[in-house]
């Protein structure tokens, strides 16, 4: 009778104990953070195909994203997929593609940080090359880091906020490319 009574104890202790993680893992990824995994090559070389990272979906309830902040976002042709990008312009700015160029309000926009000085940005079906955009209200103008291998705001405009899930946070899978996520530009 003692060990029927003992084992119902450590049975009880288990599935309460198990509840409680549960509890906590749901807060956490309903209102903190939530993992993403990099599908493709598109943010090459910041982040890589099958590459994990954490997002930060609490920092969108206490300001907006900034320019050179990554993102992840629902697609905008498919909802049901999540995309992430570097935002290249905000609300109200002025984009424009120019031999390979990017300048944002007219300056040209330093990259080197994230980016080797060789790498060319040309214009899409959304924006033309030589053409200048104006940020939208409420949205943004993204671009992957591997601008010949990306489909981002050149080709289908810009992200509304109402889309974006948060900010990237910390790469953390594969162990060796496990970092901090920065923004170059703070």
């Amino acid at each position: 009778m003692e060990f029927l009574r003992k084992t119902y104890a450590f049975l009880i202790d288990t599935v309460q104990t198990l509840l409680l993680v549960f509890a906590v893992f749901l807060v956490i990824y309903v209102f903190l953070f939530r993992p993403f995994r990099v599908s493709g090559n598109s943010m090459d070389p910041t982040f890589f195909d099958k590459q994990y990272v954490l997002t930060n979906i609490i920092t969108l309830k206490f300001g907006k994203p900034q320019l050179g902040d990554v993102i992840v976002f629902k697609a905008p042709s498919d909802p049901e997929k999540d995309y992430i990008k570097r935002i290249i312009g905000i609300p109200g700015d002025t984009v424009l593609l120019k031999n390979g160029d990017v300048f944002v309000n007219g300056k040209l926009l330093d990259q080197s940080m994230f980016l080797d000085p060789s790498t060319r940005t040309y214009g899409g079906s959304f924006i033309q090359e030589g053409e200048i955009v104006t940020v939208s209200e409420d949205s943004y103008f993204v671009l992957g880091d591997n601008r010949s291998g990306s489909s981002d705001s050149r080709e289908w405009g810009f992200v509304p906020l109402k889309s974006i899930v948060g900010k990237s946070l910390f790469a953390y899978w594969p162990l060796d490319k496990m970092e901090i996520v920065k923004n170059p530009y703070k």
